[in-house]
């Protein structure tokens, strides 16, 4: 594969480039993997985006001057999986599994440093109940260190995330665009119960977006103006599984499937509404002015649109299965194999550029996924 520094664009390929992480927990590893690769290549996205853990990797991506990204990436991955476990990194194989159930329970029972540990016991046994498991008030401290607030406000990048209002069950984006950025921001978003409590803001409380949408996909797209843009969309859970064949499986396929198709069907229903949009505008450019002036046609035209969009998509498909518990497993070998898979996948990605063939003039919105594509042509070769 190309190194992504070796990767061209040409310049008649004048797209936007939009980049949105979606929720995942301890998987979140795996974005900040894609944006190393993105950092080194000519695709340096105008617009991050993210939901749950990736709206803490947004933070950490436009929050820092580009040639210190990915290290303030590194500080907070390995800070967050500073070794909790009691059982040693797996030398082998047969050790894998006992260290990933050994690296999950002291998640559960510890928290992580850096990003949130256990309310204390004496709360529960006083009779005062809280409304989390855990506390947060130390990602506050980190994302104090690691992000630079004042440069997500100065809009040197486009900065958007995600959070659901806890009295009205809607689902709102920060953007800087539009309001001041602040850690409790990000925290919000991030904010996913009974296991993380609600961050207030301006008087409401917020829980993490993921509750109706795990992806900012579309709030990036129908942003108005809209701009002609390719986005790479970083998901964290894959459509695509084995059979379970024990209740460990099943679980995990579970939580697959669950979250995957939320984010599918987000995708796929914009991109039929865009090509009907970009249909639209030019159907009108064909109809004669009697038939423009119908109030019908003018009440279609305001659907119209000539941008065309170019969607991404990177999933994170582990080899092995991993468990329901994958999403908290945040044990340091695997959140750098993770890592490692989102430089691998994107640099494959980045390398076979399907986006750069021409757009089919029907067209207003087309979705890739390379890796998933490779991976049928391999299973067709057997």
């Amino acid at each position: 594969m190309k190194n992504p520094t070796a990767v061209t664009r040409p310049k008649a390929y004048d797209k936007k480039v939009g980049l949105v992480l979606q929720g995942g927990g301890a998987l979140g590893s795996y974005q900040a993997g894609v944006y190393e690769a993105l950092a080194d290549s000519p695709y340096q996205p105008d617009w991050v985006a993210g939901i749950s853990i990736g709206a803490i990797n947004a933070a950490l991506i436009a929050g820092n001057a580009p040639k210190d990204r990915v290290a303030r990436l590194k500080s907070f991955w390995e800070a967050v999986t500073a070794p909790t476990s009691w059982w040693p990194q797996p030398s082998g194989s047969r050790h894998v599994e006992a260290h990933r159930q050994s690296s999950s329970l002291a998640t559960l029972l510890f928290g992580q440093p850096g990003f949130f540990k256990p309310n204390i016991s004496t709360a529960w046994m006083t009779g005062v109940s809280p409304t989390s498991f855990y506390s947060t008030s130390d990602l506050k401290s980190t994302l104090e260190r690691l992000v630079d607030f004042d440069r997500i406000n100065a809009q040197e990048t486009r900065f958007s995330v995600g959070a659901v209002n806890v009295r009205n069950s809607r689902l709102v984006y920060f953007d800087n665009a539009e309001i001041k950025i602040l850690p409790e921001h990000i925290m919000a978003s991030g904010a996913l119960p009974p296991g993380f409590p609600a961050v207030e803001i301006d008087g409401e409380l917020y829980w993490d977006g993921g509750l109706v949408s795990n992806t900012p996909l579309q709030y990036v797209l129908e942003y108005v103006p809209r701009r002609s843009r390719l986005t790479f969309q970083v998901d964290l859970f894959h459509a695509y599984g084995h059979i379970p064949s024990n209740m460990e499986e099943v679980n995990e396929r579970d939580k697959d499937i669950r979250y995957s198709s939320r984010t599918r069907v987000a995708t796929e229903t914009f991109r039929r509404q865009h090509d009907v949009r970009h249909n639209i505008n030019t159907l009108w450019d064909a109809l004669p002015d009697d038939l423009r002036k119908r109030p019908e046609a003018e009440f279609l035209y305001k659907f119209g649109c000539v941008t065309t969009m170019d969607i991404v998509q990177l999933i994170y498909r582990p080899m092995n299965t991993q468990g329901a518990t994958k999403d908290f497993e945040f044990s340091r070998s695997t959140m750098q194999a993770r890592w490692d898979q989102g430089v691998s996948d994107t640099a494959v990605t980045l390398e076979a550029s399907p986006w750069l063939a021409p757009m089919p003039p029907e067209v207003g919105a087309r979705t890739f996924d390379v890796v998933h594509d490779i991976l049928v042509a391999k299973k067709e070769q057997k």
